[in-house]
């Protein structure tokens, strides 16, 4: 994709909402200012239960295709942009529980990731279980936490605790789709280079396609360089206000409720 963009004169994104968003940009903001200190640890959980019906655990054609690429990829761009690094190796396993919903993909999957510097990122991500969307960041000084963390139609919440007092900051709901068209179509009509960029996608498919690897051979997977590249900062956050949460055509949501 990278190539035939380059080859046609055309811009490539990857359309990641959360490159434009007040609190994940924050986020951002306050490790790089040693907020909490030397940043060291990453953790964070993604799930949700998701109906037999759904067509994340139906049709599945392709390798993988479970939560690893459909919530898992949040978590693994999340560690990316705080810790403004590359992984230097993965390890993964992969867990199922006999459920029939998962015959076809995996239930759930749980990675640890290993940066410069020796700071280890690691995360879970389930279609069987209870709803949750978070991560915590752990430096020398204190810790933050972003619960809910990677919604799209929900407040995001952080919880900042520095040397025994605890900050809480609630960033309102707001368009996110609206935020990463405008910012595509201002690069497509200013001739500017997109962050997140085609390289940024590609950094990440090939963590998952390391992780699986990890979880089949059981091994350490090491990944190779890749060349340098912008990272999010808070000049690109765009807010646009908050209209709700989407309907659905035709479509039930993932839990098989009617949205």
């Amino acid at each position: 994709m990278i190539d035939a963009a380059e080859q046609n004169g055309v811009k490539l994104m990857i359309a990641y909402r959360l490159h434009f968003e007040e609190a994940n940009l924050e986020a951002i903001r306050l490790i790089k200012g040693n907020k909490i200190g030397d940043a060291r640890i990453f953790a964070s959980e993604f799930a949700q239960q998701v109906a037999a019906d759904n067509i994340r655990v139906r049709e599945v054609t392709l390798d993988g295709g479970g939560p690893l690429y459909d919530m898992g990829v949040y978590c693994i761009n999340a560690a990316r942009y705080l810790f403004r690094a590359e992984p230097l190796d993965v390890l993964a396993v992969t867990a199922n529980n006999g459920d029939k919903r998962f015959q076809s993909i995996e239930e759930m999957t749980s990675v640890i990731m290993r940066f410069p510097e020796d700071r280890l990122a690691t995360f879970s991500c389930s279609f069987g279980a209870a709803d949750i969307s978070r991560y915590t960041l752990l430096g020398t000084k204190g810790l933050l936490t972003a619960d809910p963390a990677y919604d799209y139609s929900l407040a995001i919440k952080h919880e900042l605790r520095i040397g025994g007092k605890t900050k809480k900051r609630t960033f309102p709901e707001r368009d996110q789709f609206a935020a990463e068209t405008l910012y595509f179509s201002d690069c497509i009509l200013q001739d500017k280079e997109p962050e997140p960029s085609g390289l940024e996608g590609l950094s990440d498919v090939r963590l998952v396609e390391a992780i699986y690897e990890s979880a089949r051979t059981g091994k350490l997977v090491e990944l190779p360089e890749l060349p340098a590249k912008k990272r999010p900062t808070m000049r690109q956050e765009i807010h646009r206000p908050a209209h709700g949460k989407p309907k659905t055509v035709r479509a039930k949501s993932p839990s098989g409720e009617v949205a």
